[in-house]
């Protein structure tokens, strides 16, 4: 159940390519929501860190708080975890809350791949080593023309590069999602290209602000939110946040993502928040917090969600209504 306590300001129809939205019915029968295979509840949870490995809603430790977001005022966490875009369990928000809950994350590994020294496949356990957490509230702004403000916890995508070791000819980072109909009945429809695939330029995963969440609000990150391993770029749309990592490629060219594929006059590769340039069938320029009052007015959007003064320099002299 939504705990939003309001409508939206967009039409389902709107948020995402009509094809998709007119599929829906058919996504839903095929995928089977509700008889999800039993045989999901044989894989382990969550990896040992500085955290219990148990059930979610399992609090982490070790992890450091920063100054990033400091002054904001956080979403519920019940919002959070309840009103989400993951199709690959589900169209409606409520979906993935609910028909997330027979998948265990657990044993997680992450293949690095392409262009670097060494590719290898490393455990979700080592890649906690690289660098410890820390909790970052950032803002998060969704394409549809809402927002959050949640306290992730992760570590610096720049911290796993740097180990990663990648070569001069990596000019971009590949993330590609898990695709697997039996924990996740949403994939065994082609409503998108599975697996799901997002990227980012070199200099864009470098950026500080960039991280690899396993946490929110402190605690184990909730199946519904991408556990266990998802990737957080606060000044871009929330569709470049792929969720369940399961390879991280470096590549020379630009990889073609799942939504530009799905969608090109609407989506596009960098994805930057961007007010003065509206989706094809709505407005940017304004956004609805999630979890306000049904009276609250929407909010301003910001340029880069409010992250100019971090990321702008990554762009300068590029014409950002043809690079959307």
């Amino acid at each position: 159940m939504m705990l939003i306590g309001k409508q939206s300001d967009i039409t389902p129809s709107e948020i995402t390519p009509q094809s998709v939205y007119q599929d829906r019915r058919q996504f839903i029968k095929a995928a089977g929501f509700g008889l999800l295979a039993t045989a999901a509840a044989g894989y382990g949870l969550l990896p040992r860190h500085a955290w219990a490995a148990a059930e979610q809603r399992k609090k982490i430790t070790g992890f450091t708080k920063t100054a990033y977001g400091a002054d904001e005022k956080l979403t519920p966490y019940d919002d959070v975890t309840t009103y989400n875009n993951y199709y690959e369990f589900g169209t409606s928000k409520s979906d993935p809350a609910e028909h997330s809950k027979l998948f265990k994350p657990t044993p997680w590994s992450v293949a690095i791949e392409g262009e670097v020294k060494n590719p290898r496949t490393v455990n979700l356990e080592d890649i906690l080593k690289i660098a410890p957490l820390e909790e970052r509230i950032y803002r998060m702004r969704c394409v549809e023309g809402w927002s959050m403000v949640i306290p992730w916890v992760g570590l610096p995508l720049a911290q796993l590069i740097k180990w990663a070791e990648p070569t001069a000819n990596a000019k971009f980072v590949e993330f590609v999602t898990l695709d697997d109909s039996l924990r996740m009945p949403g994939a065994r429809v082609p409503i998108l290209d599975w697996p799901y695939t997002e990227g980012l330029r070199m200099d864009e995963a470098m950026n500080p602000l960039t991280i690899l969440a396993v946490g929110l609000y402190g605690e184990v990150l909730p199946n519904q939110n991408g556990a266990p391993l998802r990737l957080v770029v606060p000044w871009k749309y929330g569709f470049k946040g792929a969720k369940a990592i399961v390879k991280i490629r470096f590549r020379e060219t630009m990889p073609q993502t799942t939504w530009v594929k799905a969608g090109p006059r609407e989506y596009g590769f960098y994805a930057n928040v961007n007010p003065t340039v509206d989706h094809p069938r709505w407005t940017q320029a304004s956004e609805r917090r999630i979890g306000g009052s049904v009276f609250s007015p929407r909010i301003k959007t910001q340029m880069f969600n409010g992250y100019a003064e971090q990321v702008a320099h990554l762009y300068s002299g590029m014409d950002l209504r043809k690079n959307f």
